[in-house]
C-alpha cells in the first residue's frame, strides 16, 4: 500500500459506509496498529470485556492473502485502545 492509501484510511472506521468514514460521539473505539488495517479505528462499542480479550480477525483484501483473508489485532496489554497486528490468515 503506497503513502497515498495510507493516508486516506487513517482515522476511519473499520467497515463504516464510505459516505460516514470518521467516528461518532458517543462510541468507543480502537485504533488498529500494524499490519493492513493499520490506523483504522474499530468500533468497539458495547463489547463485553470478553469479547474483547479474544480479539477480533477482520475480512480484508488489503492483507497477504488478498479477498477474503483476514487481519488479526489484539488489544495492547496496559493500552486496549490500541490493538496490534498478530498476522494474517487465509
Amino acid at each position: 500500500m503506497d503513502s497515498d492509501d495510507e493516508q486516506l484510511l487513517r482515522g476511519r472506521i473499520y467497515g463504516a459506509d464510505h459516505d460516514h468514514p470518521g467516528p461518532k460521539p458517543g462510541r468507543r473505539y480502537a485504533e488498529l496498529v500494524g499490519g493492513p488495517l493499520d490506523g483504522l479505528l474499530l468500533d468497539i462499542t458495547g463489547w463485553r470485556r470478553e469479547e474483547i480479550d479474544d480479539g477480533v480477525s477482520l475480512l480484508t483484501e488489503l492483507g497477504q492473502f488478498g479477498p477474503g483473508g483476514r487481519a488479526l489485532y489484539d488489544p495492547r496489554p496496559g493500552d486496549p485502545a490500541r490493538w496490534d497486528w498478530g498476522g494474517d490468515s487465509p
